[in-house]
């Protein structure tokens, strides 16, 4: 069924991953919604939060870091629930959050585990333990209240929902457990029903419900019902059943009768379940929803059977009701969220249609008001209307849907119906069932009130109203107030005849609703009339009233100048005040005048309300040089300031100090421009320097950002005041990083006398001029030098501060500068005294005043730069004599006694504290030797060996090398960059080796040598202490090394070495020369040490000559040796010498060699021999397995009985094992007949073709191993019958069944195999690898039977291997069914689409298509219909409509060039208003010249490229078409194009529309042009008519009389003429009753006259001034409205003047 026709209308409205939400946290645990507002999901990763989905802007989410085990969001409001597990208990914290003010609402900690919670309603929270149930009101501090404990039905019940009906007098509580053992995959429900009067719970089997309300007919209350839906396994029937049933039936009224209907599912959703149910209360349907996306729709009246659809190819675990749609929204896994609506347009026709359900199609209509029943509904009627019966015809009529029946004819109808005696007549049955129903029309209630008030029943009609059971209408006005007045004005108020609610308030002299009433409708009454009536009697009365008109909306309908007029004339001032102030609140630049006035008045009589006034600053377009004048003669001095805006003016006012607050003058200055401020503090300055400098300063302070600190700054100091540069400098300073406004204020301070200040800011400041501030204390000689002080020791001006100190003779200051404010700096003090020539005993002095807080380096190395450093010498020595250990200390002093050569050497070998470094330094260009004393004291190597070596002092280094025994010393002189290497190595050699006589300094040297690969030299050196009667001659490391140097290096000495020396580890030394091949030095050796196996060795292996080592076998006569010789021989092959060496040596060790040997040699008679006598020293298994294996290989049967029946230790079941192996099957049959090893007898009896005897034994062994072996056997000797009765004892086994199936494949018994597992089908132990394994088979070698064998074992199957099998044989049907089979629907689409001739179904790919996951395969989908099945690719492409992207659908048929082939696609899914999709309908319609689509598209949908379009059609040889061009153009407003369009194909009367739609009077005249010089007389008088508002008459006049065509004009102008007359009379009958007003206004005025009228003082245009002659006794009457006030004439109501006629 089409999407567009099926009654129930499925949208995509969101997808959560869309929005950014994890597909890992889309389920039932993190995803609640409780209602259509929200949806609140809970993340884990990557970290807690809680998000927040609100419906009405769904991709604006908000994302809170929220840690909790659930979240839910109220339903109406912006309330949060939160629960989360308390850490290590099994209790909840739950937390209700309101997010919009922020705050917590409550709090409580359960005692118990809350397994499910849910909002049952907006101020009511259920929660679900595992025993019991509570209610938390989130009103007040209640805490959570037990309702009811859980059933035992739902123990280990998995609970789902929980609700409650809208009185929350019924519960329900549903859970879902496991299925029954035999039906495992079928969740059970069940349901918990609870009565809260009765409180009572009731068990019953459901997996959804919902309650819902119904009034029953002929009951006034709603009944309670609840629907339910189960589906439960019974006696191997699966029933699925829709329970409706009534709660609490009323006793007495009429009852809700219970309804059931099926559930019926489809075959393949056999194990599909109810997870919701959500009824919709707007149109009486009840929706269950299955976990697999299944919907059933059934009525809630009859439970009928509505609907049934697949909404979802995923998992449904979420709904909620979507109570304004009447439908319901679901969350399926993949995170889409549906929404499910009652398609409006087409349920009815479906039920009617396609249900054929008449009845229930009615019931719709009439409950939803739903169309499509129209003609069912009035033929009902006509029936029920011939048949007589009214009663029954008028409820038809009252809940006609839409109201088809509620009209004239059926009143008339019923009017018509004669009136039997004794009956109500047919029309008041009418009447009073729609009374019942609802709300009659206008017609219904003119009708039935005419009744009424015949009757005179007015009570009724009062009922009625009151009841809003009639529609009012002004007839109905008429009609009642003849009887009553009151009742007359609701109906008319009700209806809207504003008229008739005037005249009846006017009649009653309530004015004031008057105007309440014209408000709130729209009416312009005569307000200038009611305002004069009301302000006679009550002046504040008439205030207020002119307040409501000035509120009125569209503004007040009285001018404010007249209504103040009206107050002023009866010299109600404070009344026109107040008035005045309300009105003139929004501060309008049109109010200037009334502004002006209000302030005028005031200001000459009460100046301190105009005070009042102008302080609250609500005005600010009033006249204010006028109100300035008038504020400065009232004293008002302030706000004549604020008002004048002359600098003249402001700055004689300004002067007025004395009469002005400070505070108020200086809040003035900062309404000043910079230029004006600056003028205004000049001249304050210029009057009182002394008296004003308070406020200039403080002006200053407040405004410096804005006059500039500069311009103040130079102010000042045009006036020399250095006190107003202090002050105002002072309050800037802290914010200000000017150097140059703190170098100022550092000055003014100095100049005002403020030292201290100085000090200060000199000490704290950072940012003044330190140079500039230095010359200018300097100059300055301030008598405190704190200040010059702290700049030069912050700066680093310490040398200028001494000598300014200095020079000045101001020595007490350098002293406490060096000894309490910067000790660190003395050695700069010291520098620049020595410079400045101070006496020696001051700097002395001075210098030993500090002492230890001294720096000594810095100090040294001033004096050492001036060649002062004698001078620092009793400094030094006391502190040395102090104790000190200051390496700078003992430094300087160590210079000053080498200067001296006072015995330097004992310093620098005594003083322990002097750095090496420095010391060697300074003495290298005075004395190297002394500089190599202090390096070598110090270790400096570097140091010591580039001076050494600069100065050839080789002795020297080569002692120090030695002495200092450190090897990356030894490894940087012996380097080959060393150029001075020679000369040190041979100062080694000859001096400084021989002079030690440390052991340790040799070593060190001789490794040294050897690290640095000098082998020659080390050779050389050995030599000299070793051979040469040293102290170390004898030593036996030396001797050892000297030996190996020579092995490496010179190997011709070795031999001399060998015999000269006795004292070198010898087996060492021997292994050596191996290793370097020097093998006869090796044998010398071990033969000198009498290492005899050693030698041996030598002889054997590496100078191998068996010949001697047996000879020097013989010499020495030692088994071991015996026993290497026999090894060798082994290794050489010679077996049987070496049994015999083995012997002679008694050696039973090698005894594994030897068997080795001797099988490879195949010697077994020489190994039987040596294995007796091995036997006899060791008792070893291997020994006689091998003696056993040994008398087999010699065919010694007898003997092999024999020894097996006498003690011995051999590993029988090896040996039968081998004897196997090695096919000796007798011997080992004897050996496995011993051990009764049946398994390996019954292999045996294969091996010896004994079948039979091998089954037997097999079947003592009962091994699968054994069972398969045999079974092998049996299959190559083509024994079938035995092979079968070992087969079936093997493929029970699940491991070796693949392997029995491919042995019996590779040797082509194919029918055997497969009888073997049909055979095993029927085992008691029969598993999933046999069925499996026989449909690989039937896949290969029997595909007719595969099929059928899949469909009956499809749930023993192992699916994805005989996927792989089907798909190696190319079994392409069979393939689809098992991955659809297998929920693999992706690679089921790719099968179908590669191998349709054979697996392709059109409705199987339908179902599959719209399951898969990868939406790439929709497209390839659409590439393969195209290919293969172009006729069926739009009912394809209508399953994937909700799915694909309509965009690149038609890019695909673009490009292959049948694009024209999914139109009918393209259709149903253009009302989405795609690009693409409309750019290609359109461009078929241009194909097809189809042009009325083309305007219906181009109407509907306006998401394409339109002047593209219009571009491509406006050409096109079809006129019709060019015609849509035009159009385009016109909607795209490219007037002119369209016009041209339009002209060019002679369709002039759309190029008029266009002109006239355009508004543009120019076209609309171009156009006219046009028709005159094509000469279309006709269509220039059209274009007149057309163009009426756009053309001007005098051009359209102009054309017609220069081109002779006035009779076509005439119908222009003759509407011209009567719209223009028509105004003109309107201004006419204007202008009169505006002249009649002012002759009423003028009569009035000469009635008050004689009232004394304050206000008439207040007219001379100077305001205030002194009264002008003659008015003074008299009063003058107002002027007339068109003079006065200094205001120009104005015509009444500011119509224009209008000459007479």
């Amino acid at each position: 069924m089409a999407a567009a026709n099926a009654p129930i209308a499925m949208k995509e409205v969101l997808t959560l991953p869309s929005i950014g939400i994890s597909p890992q946290f889309i389920t039932f645990t993190n995803v609640t919604m409780e209602s259509d507002k929200y949806i609140c999901v809970r993340e884990t990763a990557p970290q807690n939060s809680v998000v927040i989905i609100d419906m009405n802007m769904p991709m604006q989410p908000l994302r809170r870091p929220i840690t909790a085990d659930s979240a839910l969001m109220n339903p109406n409001s912006r309330i949060l629930a939160l629960k989360a597990q308390l850490p290590g208990t099994t209790q909840d914290h739950l937390q209700i959050f309101n997010i919009e003010m922020k705050a917590k609402m409550k709090s409580h900690q359960m005692p118990e585990q809350v397994v499910f919670w849910k909002w049952i309603s907006p101020k009511l929270l259920g929660l679900v333990t595992q025993t019991s149930v509570y209610h938390w009101s989130i009103e007040g501090d209640s805490e959570p209240v037990k309702m009811f404990e859980r059933t035992a039905n739902l123990v280990n019940n998995q609970i789902i929902n929980y609700k409650c009906d809208p009185s929350e007098k019924w519960l329900v509580l549903i859970g879902i457990a496991p299925g029954a053992p035999e039906k495992p995959q079928l969740v059970k429900g069940n349901m918990q029903l609870f009565s809260v009067d009765q409180q009572r719970s009731q068990a019953l089997e459901a997996h959804a419900a919902s309650f819902a309300q119904f009034k029953v007919p002929g009951n006034e209350n709603p009944s309670i019902l609840i629907s339910f839906a189960t589906k439960s396994f019974n006696a191997g029937q699966i029933t699925s059943k829709l329970h409706v049933i009534e709660l609490g039936a009323q006793p007495g009224k009429p009852s809700f009768s219970k309804k059931q209907a099926d559930l019926f599912f489809p075959p393949d959703f056999q194990d599909d379940f109810p997870v919701a149910m959500q009824i919709s209360h707007k149109y009486g349907l009840i929706f269950v929803i299955t976990k697999l996306g299944l919907l059933f729709v059934y009525d809630l009246e009859t439970a009928s059977a509505v609907y049934r659809n697949r909404i979802s190819p995923d998992p449904i675990f979420l709904t909620s009701e979507a109570s304004a749609a009447g439908g319901f929204y679901a969350i399926n896994r993949r995170g889409q969220v549906l929404l499910a609506t009652v398609n409006e347009a087409t349920i009815v026709p479906f039920v009617s249609g396609q249900l054929n359900n008449l009845e229930l199609a009615v019931n719709l209509a009439k409950r939803g008001n739903l169309p499509g029943a129209e003609n069912l509904v009035v033929q009902r009627f006509q029936e029920l209307f011939a048949q007589t019966k009214y009663k029954e015809a008028a409820e038809l009529a009252a809940e006609s849907p839409q109201g088809i029946l509620r009209t004239p004819d059926t009143v008339a109808k019923f009017q018509s119906v004669p009136v039997q005696a004794g009956q109500t007549p047919p029309l008041l049955q009418y009447f009073g069932t729609l009374l019942t129903r609802g709300k009659l029309n206008a017609f219904e209630s003119l009708e039935l009130s005419r009744l009424v008030v015949n009757q005179n029943k007015k009570n009724l009609l009062e009922n009625w109203l009151a009841e809003d059971k009639l529609e009012c209408s002004e007839e109905l006005g008429d009609l009642v107030k003849t009887v009553d007045n009151d009742l007359a004005l609701k109906i008319y108020i009700k209806a809207r005849a504003t008229p008739k609610v005037v005249a009846a308030f006017a009649e009653r002299r309530e004015f004031d609703k008057i105007l309440i009433y014209s408000k709130q409708v729209g009416y312009t009454p005569d307000y200038l009339f009611l305002l004069q009536t009301i302000l006679r009697t009550d002046p504040q009365g008439a205030v207020n009233f002119a307040l409501m008109m000035s509120q009125m909306e569209g503004g007040c309908p009285v001018d404010y100048n007249t209504i103040t007029d009206l107050f002023l004339q009866r010299n109600l001032i404070r009344e026109a005040t107040a008035f005045l102030l309300d009105v003139l609140k929004p501060n309008l630049p049109e109010h200037a005048f009334l502004q002006t006035k209000v302030l005028e008045i005031n200001l000459v009589t009460f100046p301190n309300v105009a005070d009042a006034i102008l302080a609250n600053g609500m005005f600010t377009h009033y006249d204010r040089p006028r109100i300035a004048q008038l504020c400065e003669k009232a004293g008002l001095f302030v706000r004549a300031l604020q008002h004048y805006t002359e600098l003249p003016d402001i700055k004689r006012v300004i002067v007025n100090t004395h009469a002005i607050e400070p505070q108020s003058l200086v809040e003035f200055f900062g309404t000043l421009s910079r230029e004006w401020a600056l003028e205004c503090m000049k001249d304050l300055l210029l009057v009182n320097l002394r008296g004003n400098l308070q406020i200039i300063v403080q002006v200053a302070k407040e405004y410096c950002e804005q006059l500039g600190v500069d311009a103040c700054i130079k102010l000042f100091e045009q006036f020399k005041s250095y006190e107003g540069l202090y002050f105002f400098l002072g309050s800037y300073l802290s914010s200000s990083e000017d150097p140059d406004i703190h170098f100022k204020y550092i000055e003014a301070a100095a100049k005002t006398g403020q030292i201290k200040e100085v000090e200060r800011v000199t000490r704290e400041s950072n940012f003044y001029d330190a140079e500039k501030t230095k010359n200018f204390l300097m100059e300055a000689k301030l008598p405190d030098a704190r200040p010059l002080i702290n700049v030069c020791d912050r700066f680093g001006f310490v040398p200028d501060l001494t000598h300014y100190l200095y020079t000045n003779n101001m020595l007490r200051y350098i002293e406490g500068y060096v000894q309490k404010v910067n000790p660190g700096n003395a050695p700069l003090v010291v520098g620049q005294l020595l410079d400045d020539e101070c006496p020696e005993d001051f700097i002395k002095g001075l210098i030993l005043s500090v002492r230890s807080l001294l720096p000594v380096e810095p100090l040294v190395e001033e004096c050492e730069k001036r060649n002062r450093l004698r001078l620092l010498t009793q400094f030094l020595e006391h502190l040395v004599s102090e104790g000190s250990q200051d390496v700078h200390v003992h430094n300087a002093l160590g210079k000053i006694i080498i200067d001296s050569n006072n015995n330097p050497e004992h310093f620098l070998t005594t003083n322990p504290y002097y750095d090496s470094r420095v010391v060697g330094k300074y003495c290298e260009k005075r004395d190297p030797t002394l500089a190599v004393v202090a390096y070598r004291r110090g270790q400096c190597d570097d140091e010591l060996i580039n001076v050494t070596n600069k100065n050839s002092l080789f002795k020297l280094q080569a002692r120090y090398v030695v002495e200092r025994m450190d090897g990356d010393l030894w490894e940087k002189v012996l380097n080959p960059e060393n150029e001075y290497r020679r000369q040190l190595i041979d100062q080694v050699v000859s001096t400084a080796l021989p002079e030690s006589k440390s052991p340790e300094q040799v070593s060190a040297t001789v490794k040294a040598f050897m690290t640095a690969d000098l082998p020659h030299e080390l050779i050389e050196l050995l030599e000299k202490i070793v051979l040469q009667n040293s102290a170390f001659s004898g030593n036996f490391n030396l001797q050892n090394l000297l030996i190996l140097t020579a092995i490496k290096a010179d190997p011709s000495r070795v031999m001399d070495y060998i015999n000269r020396l006795d004292n070198f580890d010898g087996p060492a030394v021997g292994e050596v020369a191996v290793e370097a091949q020097l093998y006869e030095e090796a044998f010398a050796i071990f033969k000198k040490f009498n290492l005899n196996v050693q030698a041996v060795n030598v002889l054997l292996d590496n100078i191998r000559s068996i010949d001697r080592a047996v000879e020097f076998a013989f010499r020495v006569e030692e088994d071991a040796v015996w026993s290497q010789v026999a090894k060798a021989q082994l290794r050489e092959g010679l077996v049987s010498d070496a049994i015999e060496s083995f012997i002679r040596a008694d050696d039973a060790t090698q005894f594994l060699d030897v068997i080795r040997a001797s099988e490879d040699a195949d010697v077994y008679s020489d190994l039987v021999r040596y294995l007796l006598m091995v036997r006899q020293k060791v008792k070893e298994p291997k020994v006689d397995s091998e003696l056993i294996y040994a008398y087999a290989k010699t065919d010694r049967l007898g003997e092999i009985e024999e020894f097996i029946l006498m003690p011995n230790v051999a590993n029988l079941q090896n040996v039968g094992d081998r004897l196997f192996d090695e096919a000796l099957y007798e011997a080992a049959k004897i050996i496995f007949a011993f051990i009764s090893n049946w398994a390996k007898l019954a292999v045996t009896l294969v091996r010896l073709k004994q079948f039979q005897g091998a089954v037997d034994a097999a079947r003592k062994a009962n091994s699968a191993k054994t069972w398969k072996e045999v079974c092998f056997a049996c299959v190559d000797a083509e024994e079938f019958r035995l092979a079968q009765i070992c087969g079936l004892n093997v493929i029970i086994q699940v491991d070796d069944l693949e392997e029995v199936s491919e042995y019996y494949q590779n040797r082509g018994c194919f029918n055997e195999l497969i009888s073997l597992m049909e055979s095993g089908l029927g085992l008691e132990r029969a598993h999933m690898g046999i069925f499996t394994e026989l449909g690989v088979l039937y896949a290969r070698y029997r595909a007719e039977k595969l099929m059928e064998h899949i469909k009956l074992f499809s749930t023993r199957l192992n699916i994805p291997k005989l996927i792989r099998a089907c798909d190696e044989q190319q079994h392409w049907k069979e393939l689809t069914y098992l991955y659809i089979q297998y929920d693999e629907f992706d690679n089921a689409a790719t099968t179908v689409m590669n191998h349709s001739p054979e697996a392709w179904d059109h409705m199987q790919f339908k179902d599959i298509i719209v399951k898969v996951a990868s939406v790439e395969l929709y497209y390839k989908a659409v590439h393969f219909y195209l290919q293969e099945h172009p006729d069926l690719i739009n009912d394809m492409l209508n399953v994937l409509a909700l799915r694909v992207d309509h965009t690149r659908v038609v890019d695909i048929m673009r490009k292959a060039g049948h694009l024209r082939l999914v139109k009918p696609y393209m259709v149903a899914v253009q009302s989405n208003n795609v690009s693409a999709v409309n750019e290609a309908l359109n461009e078929i319609y241009v194909e097809e010249e189809d042009y009325d689509r083309l305007r219906e598209s181009i109407d509907l949908h306006d998401n394409f490229d339109q002047i593209g379009l219009a571009q491509k059609i406006e050409k096109h040889e079809l006129l019709e078409m060019r015609r849509v061009a035009a159009y385009i153009y016109k909607k795209a407003g490219r007037w002119k194009q369209s016009i041209a369009l339009s002209k060019k194909d002679n369709l002039y009367k759309d190029a008029m529309e266009t002109a006239s739609q355009s508004g543009d009077r120019e076209l609309a005249e171009e156009l006219l042009v046009y028709f005159i010089e094509q000469g279309k007389k006709e269509c220039f008088a059209a274009c007149l008519f057309v163009c009426y508002d756009l053309i001007r008459p005098d051009v359209a006049l102009e054309m017609a009389w220069v081109n002779n065509m006035i009779d076509f004009t005439f119908p222009f102008l003759l509407q011209f003429i009567r719209e223009y007359t028509g105004k003109v009379d309107e201004l006419i009958k204007d202008k009169i009753e505006a002249q009649k007003d002012v002759k009423a206004k003028e009569q009035e005025e000469k009635e008050v006259i004689a009232q004394q009228n304050m206000y008439a003082q207040l007219l001379p245009l100077a305001l205030p001034a002194p009264p002008m002659p003659g008015m003074g006794g008299g009063f003058a009457p107002p002027p007339p409205m068109g003079g006065g006030m200094g205001m120009p004439p104005m015509p009444p109501y500011g119509m224009p003047q209008m000459g007479s006629y």
